[in-house]
């Protein structure tokens, strides 16, 4: 996606904006609680976000390519913060393998290599987030 999304500068600010991200949906969580739907807890670290002057893109679409050929299956990921860090959300009991391999597999496909997945249905949300780093 980005070239530089791999320099030293490229991840420092990375690992800042991911600081910035927990602080976001920390803040939303504070205020709303677990047990909403997906799409609340998306639009309120958007604007959280917004607040702290962070560029994000949301619902960043994502085609897949499979032998030089491009398939426009629809994905989409929920939040690209920054242009280097992918956030995905989830409001479930509970985050399963599946979930952490879907991040897994957009930070390869976005050649980025920070991702935060943030489960909202969590008492306390701190143990709802979850940093994966590609390689």
């Amino acid at each position: 996606m980005l070239e530089e999304a791999r320099s030293d500068k490229a991840k420092e600010r990375a690992d800042w904006l991911s600081n910035q991200i927990v602080g976001a949906a920390i803040e939303v969580h504070r205020a709303l609680g677990p047990g909403l739907l997906e799409s609340v807890y998306e639009e309120r670290p958007c604007h959280e976000l917004k607040v702290r002057e962070i560029d994000f893109v949301r619902q960043f679409p994502l085609p897949v390519r499979y032998k030089g050929i491009q398939l426009d299956c629809g994905y989409r990921l929920d939040l690209i913060v920054g242009g280097l860090v992918i956030v995905e959300l989830k409001s479930v009991e509970r985050v399963e393998p599946i979930h952490e391999a879907q991040l897994l597999t957009y930070l390869r496909l976005t050649d980025l290599w920070l991702g935060l997945l943030i489960n909202f249905n969590s008492e306390v949300l701190r143990n709802g987030v979850k940093r994966r780093v590609l390689g």
